[in-house]
């Protein structure tokens, strides 16, 4: 089956939002088996879309549309796709009662535009929208079809996931399962996997092994089709130990998940705390782990020491070490996770202080940084860092690093 992505929206053209949905769907679609050859984005014109639609059924099997699906003039995609399959749009009541009662929920009178959110294709798979309004749908003609989502991804990627997953597996040849397995890495790029990886990447048939670049990771999805789950397993499982014994000091975690939720999970599992004295990072340590529902019973609370004055006032740096070693040095971020955790009660403390730019401080260059990790019943240790890239980046590869070196203490105890 050979697909095709239409993003659809004059925005996405301006550049005012970026195309993640087509990310997305090319992710998942590639999980099945499913190869998508071409993406495109067109505005909100009909008779673009018209043009784009004819040209995706010449070559496609599968044609996916996001966006276009709202109650505005402007939103011109089942219309369109209804003209080009010679179809009726119709109603669906099941759409129509949750759109009507959304608004009388809120209190809010419902304009009439609003009940063209709940028009279909005649004779189409409707797909229920859990998280919006507009419902997507499926409809297959002549050998091609064509799925239609709503835009926005908090809509579109629960839709994928519960309905048109199963919808698209349904259309497979054979009814083969596809199985999948992520690792997540941290401290190697891309591009350094892939080559330690090549021979396995290159030989690779059932199962496949694609990676993927996160912010600051990289995750690598080993996908196998077998008949049962159980038998993709057993594909998976030679692969997947093959990639550990040679990489497997950069693996911290199996399956979709972040730095941040498994540190807070790990803490969870063991009945212990975690506080942090942040400097470059501003908080954004806090912010990663605050995400995180119920970090609470983990973490106390956070101190951001920007200045050398809180440093002194707020967590005790003594001025003299502040004098001789400086804010960015090993000294200050050794004592900085001690002195956080020794304050705020926890099992550990982490430190970050650095030089974060555009310009030089204390003499140091840009993207120097310092992480202390002080853990209770073992000794502080502190990790120097050489980053380079602009401010933004420096922080959050900093801050990620933190986490990394966080959990890779955990694994000691």
């Amino acid at each position: 089956m050979k697909a095709e992505i239409i993003a659809v929206g004059t925005e996405l053209l301006l550049g005012q939002i970026a195309n993640t949905n087509a990310q997305f769907l090319s992710r998942k679609l590639a999980e099945i088996g499913v190869s998508v050859y071409f993406h495109s984005v067109v505005g909100d014109n009909a008779k673009r879309l018209d043009e784009t639609i004819k040209l995706a059924a010449s070559r496609s099997d599968l044609v996916i549309f996001s966006g276009g699906l709202g109650p505005t003039q402007d939103d011109l995609t089942k219309e369109t796709v209804a003209a080009h399959l010679g179809r009726s749009l119709m109603t669906d009541e099941l759409a129509m009662q949750r759109i009507t009662a959304f608004f009388e929920q809120r209190g809010i009178v419902m304009t009439e535009n609003n009940r063209k959110q709940a028009l279909v294709i005649d004779g189409s798979t409707v797909f229920a929208n859990d998280h919006g309004m507009a419902p997507g749908m499926g409809y297959t003609k002549d050998g091609v079809t064509y799925v239609l989502l709503p835009g926005p991804p908090s809509e579109l990627y629960p839709m994928v996931d519960r309905y048109v997953m199963p919808f698209l597996m349904d259309l497979l040849p054979g009814k083969q399962v596809f199985h999948s397995r992520v690792l997540c890495f941290f401290g190697i790029g891309e591009s350094a996997l892939e080559e330690r990886l090549l021979d396995l990447i290159e030989s690779q048939s059932n199962p496949t092994i694609a990676p993927y670049a996160k912010e600051f990771e990289v995750t690598l999805r080993i996908t196998a089709r077998a008949q049962t789950v159980e038998e993709a397993e057993r594909l998976i499982v030679p692969v997947e130990a093959e990639i550990r014994s040679r990489l497997g000091q950069y693996v911290y975690a199996t399956g979709e998940t972040s730095l941040h939720q498994v540190l807070v999970e790990s803490l969870k599992d063991r009945q212990e705390t975690i506080a942090f004295a942040e400097s470059c990072t501003g908080g954004t340590l806090a912010s990663l782990v605050t995400s995180i529902a119920g970090s609470s019973a983990v973490f106390p609370g956070s101190i951001v020491c920007y200045s050398n004055q809180a440093k002194h006032d707020l967590l005790d740096i003594p001025q003299e070490v502040l004098d001789a070693e400086g804010a960015v040095s090993e000294k200050t971020a050794k004592l900085l996770a001690e002195n956080v955790r020794a304050k705020l009660h926890t099992t550990h403390g982490v430190s970050v202080t650095g030089v974060a730019g555009p310009d030089s401080a204390e003499g140091k260059p840009v993207g120097l940084v310092y992480i202390g990790v002080a853990s209770e019943g073992y000794p502080t240790v502190v990790k120097q860092l050489q980053l380079s890239g602009r401010r933004q980046a420096i922080i959050g590869r900093t801050a990620k690093t933190a986490l990394f070196h966080a959990l890779q203490r955990l694994k000691e105890r």
